[in-house]
């Protein structure tokens, strides 16, 4: 579907935009005639955020997710007793409850597109459509693919959920676009690995989250996970490497130079316990994500500070912006447009105005889906009801999961 064709000013005074086409076209004129206006006097006009590695299904988790049992003590662990029974226990009406929160509330917290991840085992083959469906209905930028594993059903569901992003690659949509993924080296054989690569498609996949990935990878004869899906052609320039943690300074350097971008996920490594991504700062092609967090941007980017002190490793404030933009550079090679840092003439219409901390209006595209607060496109009430009916239903089949 084509951008909004109406013409859109935000009324900023001195930072005042004219939209049109769904992009930028001029920054402090007055507004022409016939355009409409947005009232964004008072407000702060801001560049919407990009969350460059998340987990959608993980949106029902803050209504009461139970803790795993017993305590775990390793990543490994706390995959095993949490995560993967979350995802087991996924199915169509609780994905959707999942998706449709975490959009709506990454609108609301300025966060324009979400670069996601995606496990279902017991409900792959349609489980895009369900999640792309709901970004299309409320107006948010969303890239996914299946994340294809063994672990569960062995080669043969990491063939069903590469042919999902095969399948899913074929629809069309205004606000989504398709990746291919895999879970993570140590879940996938070399064979899964291989037909990853046949799908043409940037990948989207987890290395050396946790040092587990990397032992298995040697385990394997190659030199780590990175080394093993680029060995295998399954990382095809501009796919996504996440977390990265447990990559050294020369491997950082051998993803930028393959052309791949690495995405560094604060909250969610200090909350795993896998260390802080201490060599990231060798690429020059690095975004920030939450990996299933709440798509806050702003927080992730404080966090970001406050890991790197704790690892006496500070950053600069020049190198936090930086993981910022990469996002945005990111995005761009995405979606085929320019979304940028920065609102200039050219740039693509995702606008957020803010008082304060607070979202006032969100623009994305040229249109409006938040205004005064408030979701145009969807019933942030109905779609929190419906998150706090599935989210028991969902617990309770995790413990059938177990």
């Amino acid at each position: 579907m084509p951008p909004t064709g109406a013409r859109l000013f935000l009324d900023a005074g001195a930072d005042a935009l004219l939209i049109d086409g769904g992009a930028v076209r001029a920054v402090g004129q007055p507004a022409p005639a016939g355009a409409r206006v947005l009232d964004c006097r008072g407000l702060t006009l801001t560049a919407g955020a990009i969350n460059a590695h998340t987990h959608l299904y993980s949106g029902l988790a803050p209504l009461g997710l139970p803790p795993p049992l017993p305590p775990p003590e390793t990543f490994l662990q706390i995959l095993e007793r949490l995560w993967w029974r979350l995802d087991r226990a996924l199915d169509r009406d609780s994905l959707q409850a999942s998706a449709e929160l975490y959009v709506a509330e990454a609108l609301l917290a300025g966060t324009t597109t979400l670069i996601d991840h995606h496990e279902s085992p017991c409900f792959i083959e349609g489980s895009l459509d369900v999640l792309g469906d709901a970004a299309e209905r409320l107006g948010c930028r969303l890239a996914t693919g299946y994340g294809a594993t063994d672990r569960n059903g062995g080669p043969d569901e990491g063939r069903r959920g590469l042919e999902e992003c095969r399948r899913f690659a074929a629809r069309r949509f205004r606000f989504v676009r398709p990746l291919g993924a895999l879970h993570a080296s140590f879940t996938v054989s070399d064979a899964t690995v291989r037909r990853a690569a046949e799908l043409g498609l940037p990948m989207h996949v987890h290395v050396a989250e946790d040092a587990a990935d990397v032992a298995d990878a040697q385990q394997r004869g190659y030199a780590g996970p990175l080394e093993r899906l680029l060995t295998l052609g399954a990382l095809p320039r501009g796919s996504i490497v996440a977390h990265g943690v447990h990559l050294t300074e020369a491997q950082v350097r051998a993803a930028d130079a393959a052309g791949l971008w690495l995405v560094q996920n604060p909250r969610s490594n200090a909350g795993n316990r896998v260390g802080y991504a201490r060599a990231l700062d060798a690429s020059g092609h690095v975004a920030l994500g939450t990996d299933g967090y709440p798509a806050d941007m702003r927080a992730e980017r404080a966090a970001l500070h406050e890991e790197s002190e704790k690892a006496a490793h500070p950053l600069a404030e020049d190198t936090l912006a930086a993981r910022a933009r990469g996002g945005h550079a990111l995005a761009s090679s995405l979606f085929g447009v320019r979304l940028e840092p920065e609102l200039a003439p050219g740039s693509a219409a995702d606008v957020v105005a803010w008082r304060g901390e607070q979202v006032v209006h969100v623009v994305v595209d040229g249109e409006v889906v938040v205004e005064a607060g408030r979701l145009i496109r969807g019933d942030l009430d109905a779609i929190r009801a419906r998150a706090r009916e599935q989210a028991p239903r969902l617990w309770q089949r995790m413990k059938e999961h177990a």
